[in-house]
């Protein structure tokens, strides 16, 4: 699913595949105006008529779309009955048949994949029983004075991972009769100086609509998502291969968790990330690095246990071809 932003993108990337054996489906999904916040007006009716007077209204536009589109009636025309959603950064959502199977022996129309929280994940939305129903709570619902509460890896040991699994005819069912009231979740944004509002929905918190609605706890390894530079060069890296499809982890790594990866502004952007290293360095085990300033990586790096590399400012620091860097605090190459 795609919105107005991202459709263009998409279709380069996809026609690639255009002599493959794979079927790639691509639909859009809506496009909302976004609301001039201290007058609640669509802004499209003030004369903002270009693009960014429209908004895509979150995920959980998927299942409307998915109507909308045709393709659900198409799906459900060739005897398919589940569709596995999940986002697009998250390499580690792949389909797995247990789950399937579970869910079809069970007749559950629609189940949710959850994962052990830990503190990176404080803001995660997680499972709730609430009127008799299993429910999502998103960290947008809770009052301030109970955010902290929300956060806690004790209270709420688990949150969503957003694969999500549902049935098709239940999806048809749901939207024909208008039933898929979820919640709204209002964002606040500013564009070209104006302040306006955006309503959006998550797919997560369909939840309660489904019947036999259910959560199963997955391992860590169906949630890699990658949504900022350091989750690059985790899955870049020797920590992660790429086989038959599936993005797995190496198992030379020992430590359960991956290593918590900090990258200074410098490494923000995808080019600028990539022209900072000569080849990717190997971080099976390492812990934890943070690098701030202007740093460049040769090829064939090691880094093991906490690194830390610091350039001062207007500093050029770069780490030598073949280093191997244990538990080190680098500020300059006599550190090295």
């Amino acid at each position: 699913m795609n919105s107005f932003n991202t459709h263009d993108d998409t279709q380069k990337i996809v026609e690639k595949y255009t002599n493959s054996n794979v079927d790639i489906h691509t639909f859009n999904q809506s496009k909302y105006p976004r609301v001039v916040a201290d007058e609640f007006v669509p802004w499209p009716s003030k004369g903002k008529t270009d693009k960014d007077g429209w908004y895509p209204p979150g995920h959980g536009d998927v299942f409307p779309s998915l109507m909308n589109s045709g393709k659900l009636d198409a799906f459900i025309s060739q005897g398919k009955e589940y569709v596995f959603v999940a986002n697009s950064d998250n390499l580690g959502a792949v389909v797995d048949l247990k789950i399937l199977k579970h869910l079809i022996q069970n007749k559950n129309e629609y189940c949710m994949e959850v994962t052990p929280k830990t503190l990176a994940d404080v803001k995660g939305g997680t499972l709730i029983s609430y009127e008799g129903k299993v429910q999502l709570l998103e960290i947008a619902q809770v009052p301030d004075e109970h955010v902290n509460e929300f956060k806690s890896i004790e209270k709420f040991k688990i949150f969503n991972t957003n694969n999500l699994w549902v049935n098709l005819k239940a999806i048809k069912k749901l939207v024909e009769a208008d039933a898929l009231k979820m919640e709204i979740i209002p964002n606040p944004k500013e564009v070209d100086g104006v302040k306006v509002l955006q309503l959006e929905t998550a797919a997560g918190a369909a939840i309660r609509f489904f019947e036999n609605a259910i959560g199963v706890n997955v391992p860590r390894s169906r949630f890699l998502p990658v949504k900022a530079t350091s989750d690059l060069l985790l899955v870049q890296s020797d920590l992660y291969t790429l086989v038959d499809g599936f993005v797995t982890r190496n198992k030379a790594r020992t430590n359960p968790t991956n290593p918590a990866i900090e990258l200074g502004p410098e490494f923000k952007k995808v080019a600028s990330f990539l022209s900072r290293f000569k080849s990717i360095p190997s971080i099976v085990e390492l812990d934890s690095l943070k690098v701030s300033g202007d740093v460049w990586f040769g090829s064939g790096v090691v880094l093991k246990g906490k690194v830390s590399v610091k350039a001062n400012s207007g500093t050029k620091l770069e780490i030598p071809d073949n280093s191997v860097v244990v538990d080190k605090d680098i500020k300059g190459p006599e550190d090295l």
